[in-house]
């Protein structure tokens, strides 16, 4: 028993509110991932769900725990009908909250005869006993290396190979969504055939989302005017951070610095708009290889722990 009170999602008005609970918990846990930042949320709503279809619905994803008073204590979301996504308000971290919301996953998400993800901190290590006894282990999928860059100190030089330039994204008129979108494909789908590409429409949910900016909104052009990277920088000015969500070099495109040409771009932008942090996850080799040139060597490992349902 935690002494506060449970409830599903139920309207436009929770989303707002978990939004201003994730900046608090952000800033209270000085700026470390421990859980979702607000930007990381609306990316998760507006694309995640409304295009990919990670889950169905708000309603059936997201749960809450309040005090008597209304206050939000904890919110528990679904980033995908696998994994679990606890963010507590350091306030009431108990051992027993914890396994509160470790309850309400297990019931409602996940798949029977399917592993169910639980994440592990670098600053939430004592989460690891509770994760034990109920029979979940670290498994051997890639943890998520939370890459940060303090924009208060100097930044590159963008170096722009030739032939190619740096700049936002035009607007939905212009054939440069389309662009963008068949960047997308070829990066995140490579061993998929072209036919199965589905339209560049998806990207306009973007639009919908409160810190979506397309001065961040960052694309490399080649010589023959053809989009063959881009990054989305989220700048959340209350907490003073960007948030890379996107990055994505076409294949034939890759290292040649663009990469990391885009992202010093959209780091620039933002620093100029008064962000002093600037953060990216990495999952897979050469992804944490270029954010760890570009960032820094500081970052926080996320691992996932794992049982079967």
């Amino acid at each position: 028993m935690t002494g506060l009170v449970l409830r599903p999602y139920q309207s436009e008005d929770d989303y707002w509110s978990i939004r201003a609970f994730l900046r608090e918990v952000y800033l209270r846990n000085h700026r470390r991932d421990v859980g979702w930042q607000a930007s990381r949320f609306d990316y998760w709503r507006w694309h995640m769900i409304e295009n990919v279809g990670v889950v169905d619905s708000l309603e059936k994803a997201v749960f809450l725990w309040e005090t008597e008073t209304g206050h939000l204590a904890a919110v528990l979301n679904a980033n995908n009908q696998t994994e679990a996504i606890l963010t507590i308000h350091p306030d009431y971290q108990t051992p027993e909250l914890e396994e509160d919301m470790i309850d309400v996953a297990e019931q409602n998400f996940g798949i029977p005869g399917r592993r169910l993800f639980v994440f592990v901190h670098d600053l939430t290590a004592s989460r690891k006993a509770i994760l034990r006894r109920r029979g979940y282990a670290e498994t051997d999928g890639l943890p998520e290396h939370q890459w940060r860059r303090d924009l208060t100190t100097p930044l590159p030089d963008v170096l722009t190979p030739d032939g190619y330039a740096v700049r936002p994204i035009g607007d939905t008129g212009s054939g440069e969504w389309h662009g963008r979108s068949w960047v997308s494909w070829r990066a995140f789908h490579p061993d998929e055939p072209d036919e199965a590409y589905e339209g560049w429409e998806w990207s306009l949910n973007w639009l919908r989302s409160p810190l979506y900016r397309r001065d961040l909104d960052i694309i490399a052009v080649a010589p023959d005017d053809q989009v063959v990277a881009y990054c989305v920088l989220w700048y959340d000015d209350v907490t003073r951070t960007g948030l890379f969500d996107p990055v994505a070099v076409m294949p034939e495109h890759q290292r040649r610095g663009l990469g990391r040409a885009i992202m010093i771009e959209a780091m620039r932008r933002a620093r100029n708009m008064g962000a002093t942090l600037a953060t990216v996850s990495g999952y897979e080799q050469g992804a944490n290889a270029l954010y760890r040139s570009v960032m820094s060597p500081d970052c926080d490992l996320n691992v996932p722990w794992a049982r079967v349902l």
